[in-house]
């Protein structure tokens, strides 16, 4: 795992381990990498102090200390020592030195075909190794897989039950990660060992792609996606996607078992011996870490923690944190009732949330389907065909809508990424649609937003979910904002780097999202090529995605008139 140096609100000791760098952030707490006395390198987790009072997150906490006791295995990091009786909480287990499957995808690209077929098996071994002992992981994602020279190790059994226990999670709560979570576990709270076996799917297609397995965006907008729609495969060798899907099938009952997967993947050679694997963890030993020159004298009591001189008081790094980590913050991921999905889909276009998700590698296409709100049809239920009567009409002339829209106002919808590294590392973030006015979108409405980090390029896609479905509804015209995150020279079409863009951004020309009805209804938008910034008289071409660095915002526009009568329907975007 990647280390980071210490920051000054960081202990300088823990119990008996001297502190000499952070290897990660979880939900519940930061890791470290320590050293004993004797020299031996660990992993020390520590729950964060704003949680301490939670009885819920250290029942959590005191269960991964039980459960990584309780399972030996070659694929899971053994425990070492615990502190849970009293604050400050921690757990020390051994030090895995290796990149995590996501960094090691972030960093090196896709698995071939042959090497992703090989972690698949020593991974489905390692979760029969999991199941026999009686414990369900519940969170297998590409950052909870350490790629060591030896082979995958699985940490972070956080949220880990034993199979015979109840459901861990309160109503409303969802255990996992968005994505990797099986629809039985968004849906219901089911979790068993088939829900790891969906997981272990979701995390090689994750592996052969380079791509999070239902897209990025917000965590309610993952989730949905993971339970009513298919799997990213796009690019994968054919029998090692049908394997894929095989796990990932929406029943538990047709998901095979760890022992028919490994079967099935046929491996005739060690992971340990691959090429790509063993590039990727070439070097995989500890990298030189200075200890901290503050650090006091003298060794602390067994047990304590302590701080080097001259770091902030404990009060001043929880009222910070506060700042930062907004209350109430769930340990696991939040997610509505299932006849509440579609609600909590809608509200979370419009307002920043604050979810705990899996981070992945940046250079990822970001795939978002957003659901405009609707309180008659929960997901799943058969769609009505008469859409026409719950939507307003466009207005105009015959119905007929303008070539294009005026850039002619300020804009406040606006997308950014999200603070919490994890989040922002898998691309995800929230939009304030601020100017919503009243106008709503249709409640069949579907679109897309895509953009691969580092590309110039971005798509969106609109379509009707109700598409081919009985008569086609009046027309509704949509044209769609794309803003860069700074404002446009009007002269030169370039970006003023000392301005933030404030006006609408380069638009396309606006379409009928019925306009192709009985043929499949998708409609795909290019970026740059199919916007312009309108300004007045004045038109200028969109730049490139990668002249301008920073949070981009795309917003859907129901032309409803002239060329400057548009309201704000969803609001989305993405980082570049």
């Amino acid at each position: 795992m990647p280390v980071e140096e210490l920051r000054p609100q960081d202990p300088a000791h823990i119990g008996a381990y001297r502190i000499l760098a952070r290897l990660g952030a979880g939900g519940m707490g930061q890791v470290y990498l320590g050293r004993s006395p004797g020299g031996r390198l660990v992993a020390v987790k520590v729950i964060r102090d704003e949680i301490n009072d939670r009885p819920e997150a250290l029942a959590r906490f005191r269960r991964e200390a039980a459960t990584v006791e309780a399972v030996r295995s070659a694929y899971t990091a053994q425990l070492i020592e615990a502190s849970l009786d009293s604050s400050p909480y921690w757990l020390a287990t051994e030090y895995v030195p290796g990149p995590t499957l996501r960094g090691a995808v972030g960093t090196s690209g896709p698995f071939p075909p042959d090497s992703a077929l090989r972690l698949f098996a020593a991974l489905a071994e390692g979760l029969a190794a999991v199941h026999v002992h009686g414990v369900t992981h519940r969170d297998l994602k590409p950052q909870n897989v350490i790629l060591a020279p030896q082979g995958p190790q699985l940490i972070d059994f956080g949220i880990a039950r034993g199979l015979e226990q109840t459901i861990l999670t309160r109503d409303g709560m969802a255990p996992g990660t968005p994505g990797y979570a099986a629809p039985e576990v968004v849906l219901r709270n089911e979790v068993g060992p088939a829900a790891d076996v969906f997981a272990l799917g979701a995390t090689i297609a994750y592996t052969a792609t380079g791509r999070p397995p239902y897209g990025t965006g917000d965590a309610a907008a993952v989730s949905y996606r993971t339970v009513h729609e298919d799997i990213d495969l796009e690019g994968v060798r054919p029998t090692l996607a049908a394997l894929i899907r095989q796990c990932v099938a929406k029943d538990p009952a047709e998901r095979p078992a760890p022992a028919d997967v490994i079967a099935h993947c046929a491996v005739e050679s060690a992971l340990a011996t691959d090429a790509h694997y063993r590039s990727v963890t070439r070097d995989a030993e500890p990298a030189p870490v200075p200890v901290p020159v503050s650090t006091p004298p003298s060794e602390p009591e067994v047990g304590a923690l302590t701080r080097p001189a001259g770091r902030e008081p404990e009060d001043q790094v929880r009222e910070r944190a506060a700042e930062t980590v907004p209350p109430g913050t769930p340990d696991t991921t939040p997610y509505d009732a299932p006849d509440h999905q579609q609600r909590h889909l809608a509200r979370t276009t419009r307002r920043r949330g604050w979810l705990a998700a899996c981070a992945v590698a940046l250079v990822v296409p970001a795939a978002v389907w957003l659901l405009p709100e609707q309180d008659s049809q929960p997901p799943g239920a058969a769609p009505t065909t008469d859409v026409s009567a719950s939507r307003p009409t466009t207005k105009g002339p015959a119905g007929r809508p303008p070539d294009h829209i005026v850039n002619d106002r300020v804009s406040q919808d606006r997308w950014t990424l999200s603070d919490d590294p994890e989040q922002a590392a898998q691309g995800m973030g929230s939009c304030d649609l601020a100017s919503f006015a009243g106008s709503s979108p249709p409640m069949d409405l579907l679109s897309a937003v895509s953009h691969t980090t580092g590309s110039d390029t971005a798509s969106v896609e609109l379509r009707p979910k109700t598409a081919g479905q009985g008569k086609r509804p009046a027309p509704y015209y949509i044209s769609v904002g794309v803003r860069p995150p700074h404002e446009t020279d009007r002269a030169t079409g370039r970006p003023l780097r000392s301005s933030v863009g404030k006006g609408i951004g380069f638009t396309s020309k606006p379409v009928d999202i019925y306009s192709r009805w009985s043929s499949g209804g998708t409609i795909k938008l290019k970026y740059p090529d199919d916007f312009r910034a309108h300004f007045g008289n004045r038109t200028v071409d969109a730049i490139p995605v990668g002249d301008d660095k920073g949070d981009w915002t795309v917003v859907l526009y129901h032309v409803e008139g002239g060329p400057t009568t548009y309201t704000s329907v969803v609001c989305n975007g993405f980082h570049a």
